[in-house]
């Protein structure tokens, strides 16, 4: 067993420390926030992520499982302490490294002995240096270790990712070091890829811009379909078949949003730009991305021939299924995009809508998705929960003014929709 400090309880923290709780080690939980840490004591999550809430009151009543505000209280006796706290878009598409300084700085100033410092949140390139130098300059007695250990957690499967990983991530310049955190992950019988610093936090970065670069590869194939007649789902079918290829992400809609892809794929961008690389397909991907981001809106105004006073319905807000997170949501921006052209737009999500409404106040946000419908003069399939795939369409059609349905994430079959009596768009279908 190990005794583990986690600073951060946000979404990567809290998911982090409850899951190697789980598997045995005591680990205290440290983050700023009071609040958060009060209601974390009661096992009350401030974010949803389904499961994350009983494997937290689990290991809380066991006692493997802590939080606090005050960093002696975790660091003293730890032999590990991960570093997970938020890393926002800076100047020029960089990471702002300032709550990583600040936790680093924070846990110096409370060793009691040598430490291996665990880098979970996503750093840029050379991260792990920086961090040494914190330490260096805050605590010159103790030893401490610098390892990178990207996270590759995915919100609404995020227990699944951690405890059934495809790899685990380490990177370190001292082989004790990464063999501490190796020891950690060993229950899971995952592969263990062992790397210096640089290349482990290259490993996440490159990731997260392969997949979104997927996304926008077949959002742009969506594109050309839609102009000459092919259906870019079953496009997406028959190149997913190909074992060269795949079929994740493969799926066109609205864009990709969320904490990671979008601030990833810039601040690669930006890392390549510092060292005078042009990176023109990371670009790219970005730019289609905000492409997608308006086609929405448009197939709207060619249904309707005007968005002035028509009433508009969003079905979902959340950037995906399964989570609450509005971080670079679609439907922010279609919400505004309608309403500055004039629209009146509601809206329904099973888990996000207070805080689509806190970052909206102008949204008017209902309880279900047929409170969305009714007397709307068209709908908007922004998120693809799994409720609305088993919708009464029949239902749905008598609520509406008028039947025009943009299905951003292709959840509905063309042919029905259009014996239903429905004016369907989907995204690159005939």
């Amino acid at each position: 067993m190990s005794h583990i400090a986690v600073v951060g309880a946000g979404y990567v923290g809290l998911t982090t420390a409850a899951c190697l709780a789980d598997l045995g080690n005591e680990v205290c939980v440290i983050d700023i926030d009071e609040a958060k840490i009060r209601a974390l004591r009661r096992h009350r999550l401030h974010f949803y992520e389904p499961g994350l809430q009983e494997v937290v009151k689990r290991n809380g009543m066991a006692g493997r499982l802590n939080f606090t505000t005050v960093y002696s209280e975790a660091v003293a006796g730890a032999g590990i302490a991960f570093i997970a706290v938020a890393t926002p878009e800076g100047e020029g598409g960089e990471a702002n490294l300032d709550h990583v300084r600040s936790a680093a700085a924070s846990i110096a100033e409370h060793l009691t002995g040598p430490i291996v410092i665990v880098n979970k949140s996503t750093v840029p390139i050379g991260t792990g240096d920086f961090v040494s130098e914190v330490f260096q300059k805050h605590q010159p007695h103790f030893r401490v270790d610098v390892v990178s250990n990207p996270e590759f957690l995915r919100e609404g499967s995020a227990l699944h990712d951690f405890m059934k990983p495809d790899r685990v991530v380490i990177g370190a310049n001292n082989e004790a070091a990464a063999d501490q955190v190796a020891k950690l992950y060993e229950p899971l019988n995952a592969p263990i890829l062992r790397y210096n610093l640089y290349t482990a936090e290259m490993v996440k970065y490159a990731s997260n811009a392969f997949l979104a670069a997927r996304i926008s590869f077949i959002n742009e194939i969506s594109r050309i379909c839609e102009r000459v007649d092919a259906d870019a789902k079953r496009v997406a079918e028959g190149m997913g078949l190909d074992k060269r290829i795949g079929p994740h992400f493969l799926e066109a809609g609205i864009g990709y949003g969320g904490s990671c892809f979008p601030k990833d794929v810039k601040a690669l961008a930006a890392i390549a730009e510092r060292f005078n690389y042009h990176p023109e397909l990371l670009h790219a991907v970005m730019a289609i991305n905000r492409d997608q981001r308006t086609l929405a809106v448009e197939k709207l105004r060619e249904c309707l021939g005007t968005l002035r006073g028509q009433s508009i319905g969003l079905f979902g807000l959340a950037f995906k299924p399964n989570t609450d997170d509005m971080r670079e949501a679609p439907s922010l921006e279609i919400a505004k995009l309608l309403l500055a052209k004039g629209a009146k737009v509601c809206g329904y999500d099973p888990a996000a809508g207070e805080r689509a409404k806190a970052l909206l106040p102008e949204l008017d946000v209902r309880r279900d998705a047929y409170a969305v419908a009714r007397d709307a003069d068209a709908v908007v399939v922004v998120t693809e929960w799994n409720e609305f795939r088993q919708l009464d369409l029949a239902k749905l059609k008598r609520a509406m003014r008028r039947p025009v349905v943009v299905d951003g994430r292709n959840i509905y079959d063309p042919a029905q929709m259009r014996r239903l009596g429905f004016v369907y768009r989907g995204i690159g279908r005939n």
